[in-house]
């Protein structure tokens, strides 16, 4: 089992995402474990003050060092991984979330407002990472994304064995287009191929596709030889057939 412990000061944000379909179902097996918790618990004072006006002046507010550093002490083990969530952190890539899957417990800093202490970055974190460029409100929503992309390469949270790797991102390349019933909607029909039976032949069909796809929408993949992703296209296995 892999342990996430998210320190945030809204962890209703992130609670709600992994109490349902796939990632509740794999809590419920005891496949991994997610706390959403309130750094708030970590302050001191009467009114458990965790952030403040950035030295030097500026807009905005920044979350305090000590609640910080005192909720990852808490709570850090020998086997932690401690994520700070930042933009100017690192790419996250599906290479690093198969880096990540393979450590037992991950912490994930989240900032709010104007980011954290850069204390934090400096002398307490193993990494940090960010999910795109841009900028979202709240750390906590780029931790589950990254706890969502690292719980499903965990053996077992999927249906089907093969659902981590044959997908967009795992070899290079974008994944293939699916098709299901019916074979003909609104006048378009599913390829033929795909209707044949020849195993070789689909195959063959989707290696083409794949490489179609990745030269006409990422072409970027190709030429750094990049198998990293920053993200999935679909969520397999949810409902039993």
């Amino acid at each position: 089992m892999i342990e996430f412990d998210i320190l945030t000061l809204f962890p209703g944000l992130c609670g709600g995402a992994f109490s349902e379909s796939i990632l509740g179902k794999a809590q419920e097996n005891r496949l991994i474990q997610v706390r959403c918790l309130d750094v708030r618990q970590w302050a001191t004072g009467k009114h458990r003050v965790t952030d403040e006006p950035p030295y030097g002046g500026g807009p905005g507010m920044v979350m305090k060092a000590e609640p910080v550093f005192t909720a990852v002490e808490s709570i850090r083990r020998p086997d932690s991984h401690v994520i700070l969530m930042s933009a100017a952190g690192q790419r996250f890539t599906q290479q690093k979330a198969q880096e990540l899957a393979k450590k037992p417990h991950l912490i994930f800093i989240c900032g709010h407002y104007e980011g954290v202490d850069h204390r934090v970055a400096e002398h307490l974190v193993d990494e940090e990472l960010s999910i795109g460029d841009y900028i979202l409100t709240n750390g906590a929503i780029a931790a589950t994304v990254v706890v969502d992309a690292v719980a499903r390469l965990i053996p077992g949270v999927l249906g089907e064995a093969d659902s981590a790797t044959d997908e967009s991102f795992s070899h290079g390349l974008l994944e293939y287009p699916h098709y299901t019933r019916p074979a003909e909607f609104r006048g378009w029909k599913v390829p033929e191929i795909l209707l044949s039976g020849n195993h070789a032949a689909i195959e063959a069909w989707r290696k083409t596709e794949a490489l179609k796809r990745t030269v006409e929408r990422r072409p970027d993949l190709q030429t750094s030889g990049n198998t990293e992703s920053a993200g999935n296209e679909r969520e397999r296995g949810e409902e039993p057939r």
